[in-house]
Parts: structure tokens; sequence; C-alpha cells
């Protein structure tokens, strides 16, 4: 769904931070912001009565604040908290939200929050979803991996460690041979003993990249390459 541009709303008491915000979001080619809010209460309303895809949500509001009106939604849309606060983090993920912000909010890092909106938007809406699916060889027989479920590849002596949320899968494999495998548009390898998916990627640096909590190092030659794959990402 190449042409995915989500409804969005923002939710802020700071003036100054809401404009902020606001600017990075009206310059996103993939967002449409519809409303603003200084208040819960008032954003409440509107989310009851519009279609809305995302909301980005400040946590410390007077009164109302994030938490209590993710707390009053019935049925919430996607959303993205912003904090100035990094002790909300964990909290804020017992929310099911998309992602979590800091204040200042970073270009990137939010660019980065946007795809994930983004798929996660377009795997809910999809009517039919064909998962891409590979199959290899585990234990002495063929092992069905679905691709999306993969989050990095690991190379592991004379074989390839293939890491997803469910379980660890080793296969008798060179890294180099067994990304042959993968779409060069989705996977790449950033150090001589990783390849990632793009899509899973939540924070990276001149260094590392970071996937579901995990640190995993980035060769210093190959930000550019991450970088740019990034951006084509839809």
């Amino acid at each position: 769904m190449k042409n995915t541009k989500l409804k969005c709303i923002l939710i802020d008491d700071s003036t100054l931070q809401r404009r902020a915000v606001a600017k990075i979001i009206k310059e996103h080619s993939k967002l449409e912001l519809i409303n603003e809010f200084d208040n819960g209460l008032d954003a409440k309303n509107d989310i009851g009565s519009n279609i809305i895809d995302l909301i980005f949500l400040d946590i410390e509001m007077p009164g109302f604040n994030g938490f209590d009106l993710l707390e009053s939604l019935e049925h919430k849309p996607q959303v993205i908290l912003i904090s100035g606060n990094p002790n909300y983090a964990m909290k804020a993920f017992d929310y099911d939200v998309t992602d979590y912000l800091q204040k200042p909010v970073d270009k990137n890092r939010f660019d980065l929050s946007i795809k994930k909106a983004i798929n996660k938007f377009d795997l809910q809406n999809a009517e039919e979803v064909e998962l891409e699916y590979i199959y290899v060889n585990s234990n002495l027989k063929k092992t069905k991996l679905f691709l999306n479920e993969i989050m990095w590849i690991e190379a592991y002596g004379d074989y390839v460690k293939i890491i997803t949320n469910e379980k660890k899968t080793l296969i008798l494999s060179t890294m180099k041979a067994f990304a042959k495998q993968l779409p060069q548009n989705k996977f790449l390898r950033i150090h001589k003993s990783y390849t990632v998916n793009l899509e899973k990627i939540e924070n990276f640096n001149g260094s590392t990249v970071e996937i579901n909590g995990q640190v995993i190092p980035l060769s210093r030659h190959k930000k550019e390459a991450l970088i740019e794959a990034l951006v084509v990402i839809e």
C-alpha cells in the first residue's frame, strides 16, 4: 500500500512542543495532521467522532494525562507516545502503543516510528496478506520460516542462527549463502556476523542498531547503506 497516508491528531499541552512536533508531522509525506489539542478531554471527543489512524500523545498533561486518555478509549487507533521523561518507556508498552519517542523528538527516530506505524496499518487493513517464506534445513528436516518474522540472522561458526520472536533456528550455512535466499529490499548485512530485517529496526546510531531490545553491532562502512535502505522502505 504505497499510497498509505495516515490521518493523525496531536495532543500536547505545551504550545512550543506541539508546534515542533506538528512541523515534523506536516513535513512527512505519509502523514496528514487533521487536528491538534492541548488536553486529553477535548481530544477524546474528537477521537470518537472522526476516523483517526494515529495519535501522537504527550504523557505528562495536567488533570487528564496521556495514560488516562488511553484507558478511557474503548477502541483506540495506533498511538505514538511522546515524553521528556524516559522513565515512562516500560509502562508505555503495557498499553500496546506503536512506539515511544523522547523529547526533543529526533527526526531520524521519528521517521523510524512512522515506518512501524505504516507497516502495522498495512497489515491491519490488507484484505489478504500473502506472507513470504522460505524453507531451511534444520535438524535433518525442512523448516518453514516466514520472512516477516525474522528479526536478524547471526553467524555462528559454520552455521547461521535465525532469530525470531518465537524461536532460534540453527542451520548449516555461511552468511553469504543464506543471504541469497532473502529479499535485498528487506534484509541488509550490517556486520560480518549480522544480517538484519530492516523493518524490525527500532533505533540505530553510528555503531549499533537495536531490534526488540537487543543491541547489534553496525560496521562503520555499513552505516550509509543502512540509512539509504531505511529511506526506501515504505
